[in-house]
C-alpha cells in the first residue's frame, strides 16, 4: 500500500467525489472567545532596585545638626557649668542664694543647664523618610495588580456540526475544540530572577532601610511626611545620592495609575466566513481519511485479470492494423519487444559498470606509478 498522506488522499479521490462532497456540505460553526488581561508596567521595580543603594548611602551618612536644650535646674543637679550658664546667672541675680563679699564667692540656688544633642530632624532626612514610605505604599497598591496578572484569561472554543453526502453515502461530524490559557512562568530580568523573587528582595531591602538609626529616629517623632513641591536645597541639588532619590520620587508621584492597563474582550457568534470554510475543508479531509479505510490491496487474481485485459486490447489493436498477420508473426513481434524491454535495464547497468571499472583501473595504475 502506498504511503498515506494528504496529497495521496486527494490524488486517489476523483474530482467528482470531492466536488460533490463540498457542494453538499451543510455546516454551522459557533466561536466563543473570552480574553481578560491586565498589562502591567514594572519599570518601577527596576527604578527602585537601582535607587536603593543610593538611599542606603544617604542613611549611612545622614545630614544632622546640634540641638541645645536649655533648662534652669538646681545647682546640685547640674552636670556641667558653661560660659552660657555664668552669663545667664549674671542676668538673673534672683537665682543667687548667697554672696560672700570678702571672697567674692557666689552660691547660686539654680543655674542654667545646657545639653547638646545631635538631631537628624532635617528636611533632607525627612524627605528620604517620606520617600521610603511612598515606596512601601506604592508596592502595596500594585501588589494586587501582580496577582491579577497571573489570573490572565485567554480562552477560545468552537463547536462545529456538519453533514454531507457522496452518492448514497451520508456523512456527518460533530467537533468541539477548547483552548485554555495557563500562564506558568513570570517574566525574569537579566539576572534570571523571577518577578516574585525580585519583589521579595525589594521588600527585604526596604526593611533594611527601615532598620537604620535615622529612619527609626524620625519614625518615633511621628513627623508629617514631606509633600511636593520639594525644596531644592544645595544638598538635594548637588549630591549624587539625592539626585537618584529625586528621580524615583518624581516617578512615584507621576505614575500612580499609569502602570496598568486592562484589556477585556468576550465574543460568542456564529461564523459564516473564512473560519467556517477552513473547518469545512477539514471535514472533507477527515472524510477522505475515513473513505481510505475501504481501499483494498490488489490480489494476484485481480492483477491477472488486468494483464489479460491489457493483452487483449493490444492484440486487438495489432489485428486492426494488419488483419492478415499470422500467429507466428505476432509471437515474433511480441517476443522481440519483450526481449528489448526486459534486458534494456540490465544492458544499461552492465555498460555503466564497465565504464566505471575502466576508470578505476586507470586510477589504480596512476597510483602505482606515483609509488614507483
Amino acid at each position: 500500500m502506498d504511503e498515506l498522506n494528504v496529497v495521496n488522499l486527494y490524488n486517489k479521490t476523483s474530482d467528482k467525489k470531492v466536488n460533490g462532497f463540498s457542494k453538499d456540505i451543510d455546516s454551522s460553526l459557533r466561536i466563543v472567545t473570552d480574553y481578560d488581561k491586565l498589562e502591567c508596567d514594572y519599570e518601577w521595580i527596576d527604578l527602585m532596585e537601582e535607587t536603593i543603594p543610593y538611599i542606603d548611602n544617604i542613611l549611612r551618612s545622614p545630614n544632622r545638626f546640634i540641638v541645645n536644650e536649655e533648662d534652669v535646674i538646681k545647682v546640685e543637679l547640674a552636670k556641667r557649668v558653661t560660659v552660657e550658664s555664668i552669663k545667664h546667672l549674671a542676668k538673673n541675680t534672683n537665682l543667687i542664694e548667697d554672696f560672700d563679699k570678702k571672697t567674692g564667692d557666689v552660691r547660686p540656688a539654680k543655674i542654667l543647664n545646657i545639653t547638646k544633642e545631635e538631631s537628624y530632624n532635617t528636611y533632607e532626612n525627612r524627605l528620604i523618610y517620606s520617600l521610603i514610605q511612598n515606596m512601601k505604599i506604592f508596592i502595596e497598591m500594585h501588589k494586587s495588580d501582580m496577582v491579577s496578572e497571573t489570573n490572565e484569561k485567554n480562552d477560545k472554543s468552537f463547536e462545529y456540526n456538519a453533514s454531507s453526502s457522496v452518492g448514497n453515502e451520508k456523512i456527518d461530524i460533530t467537533m468541539n475544540i477548547n483552548s485554555r490559557y495557563a500562564k506558568k512562568h513570570r517574566e525574569t530580568n537579566d539576572t534570571g530572577m523571577s518577578l516574585d523573587a525580585r519583589l521579595e528582595k525589594l521588600n527585604n531591602d526596604i526593611a533594611m532601610l527601615c532598620g537604620s538609626e535615622v529612619y527609626k529616629m524620625i519614625d518615633k517623632l511621628h513627623l508629617s511626611l514631606v509633600v511636593p513641591p520639594i525644596k531644592k536645597t544645595n544638598l538635594i541639588r548637588k549630591n549624587v545620592n539625592f539626585q537618584y532619590a529625586m528621580k524615583l520620587w518624581d516617578y512615584l508621584h507621576e505614575s500612580h495609575d499609569s502602570s496598568t492597563t486592562r484589556k477585556k474582550d468576550k465574543q460568542d457568534f456564529m461564523d459564516d466566513g473564512q473560519y467556517k470554510s477552513l473547518v469545512d475543508e477539514t471535514f472533507m479531509l477527515n472524510y477522505l481519511v475515513l473513505d481510505s479505510l475501504n481501499a483494498k490491496e490488489v490480489t494476484p487474481e485481480e492483477k491477472g485479470a488486468v494483464q489479460e485485459k491489457i493483452v487483449h486490447n493490444m492484440v486487438n489493436q495489432v489485428m486492426k492494423l494488419n488483419g492478415n498477420i499470422s500467429e507466428d508473426q505476432l509471437k515474433d513481434i511480441v517476443g522481440q519487444q519483450y526481449t528489448i524491454i526486459k534486458y534494456k535495464s540490465v544492458t544499461s547497468d552492465r555498460e555503466i559498470r564497465n565504464i566505471f571499472k575502466e576508470h578505476i583501473d586507470k586510477y589504480i595504475e596512476k597510483l602505482g606509478e606515483l609509488r614507483i
